[in-house]
This record gives C-alpha cells, sequence and structure tokens, in this order.
C-alpha cells in the first residue's frame, strides 16, 4: 500500500495523513471548494476538487471520491468518520471497483447500522441488553402496550439513528402516541427509515465505549473504555479515559463483551462498542460504531498506540502485533471538542473568522485542529475546529493540564466550547466523577457561565490596575544608594 485517499476533511484527514507519512505513504486529499485553501489539501502529496461546497455534492458522491482514487492511482481509502465512514453502499462500491476500504466489510456495516439488527447480533454472545422489544414496531396500540409491560419511562429509539435524532423519552401512557409519531416522523425525514423500537428509559445513564481491533486472521482485542457522558443534544462534548467508576471487574466483564459483539460480525479494523451504565453499575448494549471515532486519541494516549496506523496495517493483511494480556492502561486522557458554538444561546452553531487563533501547548497537551488564523468556519459541514487532548499520570493531573489549556487556547471571531469545557472541568460534580449524561441539563445554564467570565474578567482587572499602580509606584522611587547593608543583600541575593 503507497498511496491512500483520505475521503475527508479538516482535522481527521490531517491526523490520517500524518500516520500515512510516518508509515512512508503518500498521500491523497480530496476537497469541496469551499476547502480549497484548507490545511488538508495543502498537507498532501496530492488534492483533487470533488464537487461543490454542500456535502451531499461532494464529500457524500462516492462515484467522485473513486474516480480521484483512479486518477492518482491511491490503492486505498480511509474514510475518517462521519461522511461515508459507515455507509455499507459506498464500502461495497469500493470493493467493486477493486480498491481497499481502510474498515470494516460491508456486511459489518449493514448489521451494526441498524439498532435492532445490531441488538440481534450481539444476543447471540447473551450480550446485557436494556429491557424493550428486539423489532421494529410500527402499530402504535401494539407499542403502547409493550411500552406498558415495559414500564414507564420508556424511549422510543429510530432503528437506524444516531446523534439522538429520532429519539423520544415517554413518561406516560397519555404521552405516548404523540411521541411515537413525532420519533417515527423524525426518523424518516432524518434516515429515510421510520422504524423504531422500545427501551427502558435508564433514569441516571453514563455513556461508556469501548474500543476494538480486529484482523483479517481472526484476532480481536478491546483497548479498554471511554467515558462520554457529558453530552449536548445527545451528542458528545468531553470524552475521557479511563472511566473513573469502573473497577477492574466490570472493565474486564465489558472488554470481553465488547470483543463478542464484534466477533458476531467477524469485525475487520477499528471500531467501537457502546454501552449504557446505570447507577448500580449494571451495563446495557447499545450500539456499535463501525468507525474510527472523532475520541480516539484519549485511547492512544492510554495505550500508547496509534490507531490509524493499526487500521493501516490491518487492512494491508497484517495480524495484529499485541494481544490482550500485552495492552495495559497507563495514566488518565481528556478531550474537549472545539466546536464553533455559543454555549450561552443553547449551543448553537457560531459561524465566523478565525481572527485569532492560537493553540496551548506544553507537556501532556495535543491539539488536532484543521483550521489556522484568519480561515472562516465553512458554514456547510460540522463546527468542530479542533480536539483538545491532555494526558497525565492520574484524572487530577489530566484534568488541571485541561484547565490550563483551555486558558491558554486563544480564539476570538468567533463563540467556542471552550469556556463550558472550563466550566465542566471546574466542577465538583465532575471532579468527583459523580456525574452522568444529565451534567448540561442539570448544572449548565448560560447565567452560570456568564457568571464566571464576569469573575475572571473581574479579577484580571483588579490584576491590571495592581500592577498598573506597583509600576508607577517604582518609578517614582528615587534611585537606591548602595549603602553596605544594600551591597550585602544584592551580594546574597548572587550567590
Amino acid at each position: 500500500m503507497k498511496k491512500i485517499l483520505i475521503a475527508n476533511r479538516g482535522e481527521i484527514a490531517l491526523r490520517i495523513m500524518r500516520s500515512a507519512k510516518e508509515m512512508g505513504i503518500k498521500t491523497v486529499a480530496v476537497f469541496s471548494e469551499a476547502d480549497r485553501e484548507a490545511l488538508h489539501v495543502r498537507y498532501a502529496d496530492e488534492a483533487i476538487c470533488i464537487g461543490p461546497a454542500p456535502s451531499s455534492q461532494s464529500y457524500l458522491v462516492g462515484e467522485n471520491i473513486i474516480a480521484a482514487c483512479k486518477k492518482t492511482g491511491a490503492e486505498a481509502i480511509h474514510p475518517g468518520y462521519g461522511f461515508l465512514s459507515e455507509n455499507a453502499a459506498f464500502a461495497k462500491m469500493v470493493k467493486a471497483a477493486g480498491l481497499i476500504l481502510i474498515g470494516p466489510t460491508p456486511e459489518a456495516m449493514e448489521i451494526m447500522g441498524n439498532k435492532l439488527s445490531a441488538k440481534a447480533a450481539a444476543l447471540k454472545y447473551n450480550i446485557p441488553m436494556v429491557p424493550g422489544t428486539e423489532e421494529a414496531i410500527t402499530d402504535v396500540e401494539e407499542a403502547k402496550g409493550r411500552a406498558v409491560e415495559v414500564g414507564f419511562p420508556i424511549l422510543i429509539k429510530a432503528a437506524a439513528g444516531g446523534g439522538g435524532k429520532g429519539m423520544r423519552v415517554v413518561n406516560s401512557v397519555a404521552d405516548f402516541e404523540e411521541q411515537m409519531q413525532l420519533a417515527v416522523s423524525e426518523a424518516t425525514s432524518a434516515f429515510g427509515d421510520g422504524s423504531v423500537f422500545i427501551e427502558r428509559y435508564v433514569s441516571s445513564p453514563r455513556h461508556i465505549e469501548i474500543q476494538v481491533l480486529g484482523d483479517t486472521h481472526g484476532n480481536i482485542v478491546h483497548l479498554f473504555e471511554r467515558e462520554c457522558s457529558i453530552q449536548r443534544r445527545h451528542q458528545k462534548v468531553i470524552e475521557e479515559a479511563p472511566s473513573c467508576v469502573l473497577t477492574a471487574a466490570i472493565r474486564e466483564q465489558m472488554g470481553k463483551c465488547a470483543v463478542d459483539v464484534a466477533r458476531a460480525v467477524n469485525y475487520v479494523g477499528a471500531g467501537t462498542v457502546e454501552f449504557i451504565l446505570d447507577e448500580n453499575l449494571d451495563f446495557f448494549f447499545l450500539e456499535m460504531n463501525t468507525r474510527l471515532q472523532v475520541e480516539h486519541p484519549v485511547t492512544e494516549f492510554i495505550t500508547g498506540l496509534d490507531l490509524v496506523k493499526e487500521q493501516i496495517k490491518i487492512a494491508r493483511g497484517e495480524k495484529l502485533s499485541f494481544k490482550q494480556e500485552d495492552l495495559k492502561i497507563n495514566g488518565h486522557a481528556i478531550e474537549l471538542r472545539v466546536y464553533a458554538e455559543d454555549p450561552l444561546n443553547n449551543f448553537l452553531p457560531d459561524i465566523g473568522t478565525l481572527q485569532t487563533y492560537r493553540t496551548p501547548k506544553g507537556n501532556g497537551v495535543r491539539v488536532d485542529d484543521g483550521f489556522e488564523e484568519g480561515m472562516e468556519i465553512p458554514i456547510y459541514y460540522d463546527p468542530m475546529i479542533a480536539k483538545l487532548i491532555t494526558f497525565g499520570k492520574d484524572r487530577e493531573e489530566a484534568i488541571a493540564r485541561m484547565v490550563r489549556a483551555i486558558e491558554e487556547y486563544d480564539i476570538t471571531g468567533i463563540q467556542t466550547t471552550l469556556g463550558f469545557g472550563k466550566f465542566v472541568m471546574q466542577h465538583e460534580v465532575f471532579t468527583s466523577g459523580k456525574f452522568d449524561t444529565h451534567f448540561v441539563s442539570e448544572y449548565f445554564n448560560a447565567d452560570s457561565l456568564k457568571s464566571n467570565a464576569e469573575d475572571e474578567a473581574f479579577i484580571a482587572a483588579i490584576s491590571a490596575v495592581v500592577a498598573l499602580k506597583n509600576k508607577s509606584t517604582i518609578a517614582s522611587q528615587p534611585p537606591v544608594i548602595a549603602t553596605q547593608s544594600n551591597q550585602w543583600r544584592k551580594n546574597r541575593i548572587q550567590l
């Protein structure tokens, strides 16, 4: 494998290219007309425009991506995450074109791409499931009856869903019919599939996921867990590894279950098995993501592995170079997704120009980004600017480094989630580890963030006044005459 095309953009495209370069592999960037000056385009060995700015006319057009491979002689495609990364039809198209997809088989994508078929596969290995239905339900009265059997509150979920779309919490029978119709409508609009199913609603859930790797020789290992419970709109904002609540025994059980889920579909490549953890530390299978995750850097920090390199090696047909017993957790890592969003306005996207853009540096700090000062955040794509990751010998040090890194990260021209990240890092519920997926709704509001910002501005203003006053006082003092006493003090300081 001498040349890889990266079918993505921004920070993940750059991150893949850097690992490929270290392996001596040439890279091809694809870009839309909006991304002509993007950093990933400049970094790659070759670059090809694949269409207009909207992703539906560029990054989501599989035929254009395969044509770019043929034109440049790229032998393989790395899809990153998002766009076509979990599209089974595209995976089949790549295979039919005689190219290698750096990812799982189309069959594994199809099974795990639907929550119901994923549950059916996982049940082969008796993986714990949240009580509910094991098939799609379309009849409202039948669904209502099943909901009563499961017990309220219940969760209606889109079978083909993700990102919180097609999902409704129902607290009583009276609300059920309306909420189901809304869930079906939203699922149909978002995924072209209105199938829904029912689960018991876990009231205080934690979102725990297990990273897995599988090769083409039947070897599958897990790389421990990631805690992803700090979310807004059912989407992750802060992730960490390892979780601060799992015992060694639970970690081993969850890891085994994750490997079994992967084995159920003969999984190849990097994937993530997601679980819900309830207040009793009982875990239940949620879904499997058949791609590299946004939050993979925290796993890389605690294991010392490069997951992109592992993906490429697996796609080349190599065996995993390590076994489960070789893997150990080292230290603690935290990731903050730095979005161009306004936390004071319900996290709505805040598109604009990066008037100032300076990243933090120093020991234990990593920034994966795809922007530089003066660039605009395009309106066509996900508003994530960067991923800020910190690593420490333990969770306390990783949190302290994250606070320091956030304070050093200088971005002006747009609103970002940096302030929100600092709020979380300094909140007692987070530092104590006693949080769940409801953290934002229960503890965060615009007033709390404004209060923090105002306090910091007030302290900064006082510091500036004190510094100015001290400077003025020093300037007005007469020069010091080097008496014998002063000379002794000066000599002592020099010693």
